[in-house]
């Protein structure tokens, strides 16, 4: 089994920033694909962003040079730094893993911008 264990939300006032970090455990095999998606109330859930074992990496349009993701191979962990925050950006950040043809799920970390 694989599972994924988020930390680093908050209350934060816009303009601010935040890490989030999620670290895996279990079966991880090192070919992979971790990312961060997101869902505010009474929307869908929603690409943020993602990063291949080989490092490239990828952005939704409403982040791009906002929000950095890397990754740290041998502890298996993922991050997302988000700086410049706006209050649209508030939501619950889920990581993701992609292995093997599957995909996992973290529960979750909520992140609240407002003043």
């Amino acid at each position: 089994q694989v599972q994924l264990v988020e930390s680093g939300g908050g209350l934060v006032q816009p303009g601010g920033s935040l890490r989030l970090s999620c670290v895996g455990s279990g079966r991880i095999f090192s070919i992979n694909t971790m990312g961060w998606y997101r869902q505010a109330p009474g929307k869908e859930r929603e690409f943020v962003a993602s990063i291949p074992s080989g490092g490239v990496t990828y952005y939704a349009d409403s982040v791009k040079g906002r929000f950095t993701i890397s990754r740290d191979n041998a502890q298996n962990t993922v991050y997302l730094q988000m700086n410049s925050l706006k209050p649209e950006d508030t939501a619950v950040y889920y990581c993701t893993l992609a292995v093997g043809g599957r995909n996992y799920w973290g529960q979750g970390t909520q992140v609240t911008v407002s003043s």
